[in-house]
Order: structure tokens, then C-alpha cells, then sequence
């Protein structure tokens, strides 16, 4: 028996279509199944968007609000979006084949869709940028944030890439700025166990087994601030701002560790000093060693003791390279997003 696949709409400016399947039931036409299934949603809005053209069967044929259904129908739609704050900062795109997409984030800008952010989101602008309704993020980073994130252009392939992510075989290396502890026995291994907090917004170390493992060291470091080089093995939600907040040296414009901020209080010449410089694999298709490396700064020393907070700096350590995976750089130009 041959299996279903799927047959979507294309994206509208980067929007994919949602999906919702047709159960049992007595209704009379696909407006009445549209207001019972999403109550939450005023039923001359669904008026509105049937009008539109915005509901369609598996077929693509557009329905209309006195359109019959069948159990098992699999209808498509798309969402009204409002206006949403716009983020100032552009994404790079760093490097495409077929399979692969690779990106530089900026600060601020969600990787998917989430809360009040859908069109001013990665995902999205990418889709709009390259006009697919394929594309997938492999991994993801904190909107807060910035540097490397992986993308998947192919569906064919996209296990093969999301496998290195689950097998732990990626090598992933950030830079973030914090105060400088020189009382510390560095570099540090932190392993321990990170779990939801009491406020759902922010995680904290807990007993038990340990389930997130960084090895942190300093590579800049003045009096009063330090350059740290962090390399996580796990992926637990917040996992560098929780192990930098439990040794005392919160990431410097962290809203989340140690106190929450209020909601609305980002400040954009302000960004969280955390950034995904690198990326590191073995191909999974072609075998090739791949490292790729974000062109995006973070605050330089000498910037911040501009602003009178840190002293000249000296240098601890540099930076250490892998000779066995060289930087790969673009191959194939794409066009940035307008």
C-alpha cells in the first residue's frame, strides 16, 4: 500500500499553511466545522478568510464557506497574522547546497514562530527570502542569541543532518561575556542536572542525574569583565545561561538569569553577550569534515571599557582551532532578505 504523503499549499510570504484533519461529526458546512474546531476564533473571522481564498482541500481547490466535508479530510489554512514588532537586524546566510542551509542569526530574532512573533521570525523570512515551503530549522538557539543555525532545504534528507543533533556528534562552540572570576579553577567542566524552574521562564541546576555537561574556559579576560569560550555536549533549554549564572558570572544583558526582567524590556543596543560562533560535523551525506563559523561580534573588551566598566585587556588564551576541520566558506550566493 503506498504511503500518503502530504500535498500542502505553497507558502504565502514565508507562511506555511496549517493543517487540520476532518473527525466524525454532524456538520453541516466547512464553516460550521472552521467555528466548532477553533471557538476561539470569531466565526465572521472564519467568514472573512473563506471569502479570501484562504481554505483549501488537499487538492488545492479553494472551499467555500457552504462547502461539504467528508471524515478524514485533511483541509489546509492560513493564519491572519497582526502586526508584529519588527526586529532591526538582518539575518547572513553563510552557505547552501541542496540539503543544507547555513545562517547567522542576529540578536532578538526567534528562530520559529512563537507568541507574538510569526513573520519576524528566521523561519519565516528565510521561506520568504527563498521562496520554499520546505524549509525546516534542524536545530535551534534562543531568540535572544546570536550566530550559527542549520537549516534543512530537503525533506529527503533532513533525518540524515537531525541524527548528528540527536547522536551528539555536532560540535558546537560558543563565546559569551561575563564578570571575570580569576578565583575559579578554570577551565571547568559543569555537570549537572537543569530542570524547569519555579517560573516557567527560566530553568535552574536540581538534584539528580546529571542531563547537561559545558566545559567553560576563558580566553580574554581584564579586571573586571572576561571573553569565555563555551562548549556545550547536551542541548537542555538554556543550558550556557543557567551553568554561567550557577558559578556567579551571569552572561552580561542576560534578562532571564539571575532576575526576570519584564516582558517589553528588551533593549536592542543591549543584546545578550552569548553567541554561537561555530559549528562543527562530518558531513552525513558526503563524509567531508564541516566547521562553520559565524561573522557576527559580540561587545569587544575595548568597546565596554569605552563605557567605563572594564580595564585594558590582556590576553589569557587564544582561541584554539581544529586543523582537522577548516572553516568552510560560502559556495553558492544567496540573496540576503530585503
Amino acid at each position: 500500500m503506498a504511503r500518503y504523503r502530504p500535498n500542502p499549499p505553497p507558502a504565502r510570504d514565508g507562511l506555511n499553511p496549517s493543517c487540520v484533519v476532518v473527525p466524525a461529526g454532524a456538520w453541516a458546512t466547512a464553516l460550521d466545522f472552521f467555528d466548532w474546531r477553533f471557538d476561539k476564533v470569531a466565526r465572521s473571522d472564519w467568514v472573512a478568510r473563506f471569502a479570501a481564498g484562504d481554505v483549501v482541500d488537499e487538492d488545492g481547490v479553494l472551499l467555500r464557506a457552504d462547502s461539504l466535508l467528508n471524515k478524514g479530510q485533511r483541509l489546509y489554512y492560513f493564519r491572519n497574522v497582526p502586526d508584529e514588532p519588527t526586529i532591526p537586524f538582518q539575518e547572513r546566510i553563510l552557505y547552501q547546497d541542496d540539503d543544507l542551509l547555513v545562517v547567522d542569526k542576529p540578536h532578538f530574532l526567534p528562530v520559529i514562530p512563537s507568541g507574538k512573533y510569526v513573520r519576524e521570525t528566521l523561519l519565516v523570512r528565510l521561506g520568504k527570502t527563498l521562496n520554499s515551503s520546505t524549509l525546516a530549522p534542524i536545530h535551534r538557539i534562543d531568540r535572544d542569541t546570536a550566530g550559527i543555525v542549520l537549516f534543512s532545504l530537503n525533506p529527503a534528507t533532513r533525518n540524515a543532518y537531525s541524527k548528528l543533533f540527536r547522536d551528539h556528534v555536532v560540535h558546537k562552540t560558543y563565546h559569551a561575556i561575563a564578570r571575570w572570576n580569576p578565583d575559579l579553577p578554570w577551565p571547568i567542566q559543569r555537570h549537572t542536572r537543569i530542570a524547569v524552574s519555579s517560573h516557567f521562564m527560566q530553568q535552574a541546576e536540581v538534584e539528580g542525574v546529571p542531563n547537561a555537561l559545558t566545559t567553560i574556559r576563558p580566553l580574554l579576560h581584564d579586571d573586571v569583565l572576561a571573553l569565555y569560550e563555551l562548549k556545550p555536549v547536551n542541548g537542555q533549554r538554556h543550558q550556557l545561561r543557567v551553568h554561567m549564572n550557577a558559578l556567579g558570572l551571569p552572561i552580561l544583558n542576560d534578562g532571564i538569569y539571575p532576575e526576570l526582567t519584564p516582558e517589553g524590556s528588551q533593549n536592542f543596543e543591549k543584546p545578550l553577550q552569548l553567541l554561537a560562533q561555530s559549528i562543527a560535523f562530518t558531513d552525513p551525506l558526503s563524509g567531508e569534515p564541516r566547521r562553520f563559523v559565524s561573522a557576527l561580534p559580540l561587545s569587544e573588551l575595548a568597546a565596554i571599557q569605552a563605557d567605563g566598566i572594564a580595564h585594558e585587556p590582556a590576553i589569557l588564551q587564544s582561541p584554539s582551532t581544529d586543523p582537522t576541520m577548516p572553516c568552510v566558506q560560502p559556495q553558492r550566493a544567496a540573496r540576503n532578505p530585503a
